[in-house]
């Protein structure tokens, strides 16, 4: 053979379907590198690491990404920025953030 592109790999033949225990399944683990955040938790800190022209932008995404409320969504995000693995996850948007809530409850 001359062509340089390289014969692709067998595939293994499907074996039946396991059956289900009626249990449900084990949460799977977090990515590596995801500070052991959920998949949600990760994605309220990227859509709050973006900048965001108008607020009723912000809240279409969230309700469209997220398929949560704005209110729940400030709910989450306010306990996450007291978690130390979202800390560890993404120390500048959360160090941000805190100081934001920390500016706004002084002024109160």
């Amino acid at each position: 053979m001359t062509s340089a592109e390289p014969e692709p790999e067998p595939q293994p033949e499907p074996g039946p379907e396991p059956e289900s225990s009626g249990e449900p399944e084990p949460e799977p683990e977090p990515a590596p590198g995801a500070a052991g955040l959920s998949a949600r938790d990760q994605d309220v800190l990227a859509l709050e690491r973006r900048g965001w022209p108008t607020p009723g932008l912000k809240e279409r995404a969230i309700r469209e990404r997220l398929g949560i409320s704005p209110t729940r969504y400030y709910q989450v995000l306010n306990a996450l920025l007291d978690d130390p693995k979202a800390q560890e996850h993404d120390p500048v948007t959360v160090n941000r953030l805190r100081r934001v809530r920390t500016a706004r409850r002084s002024r109160r």
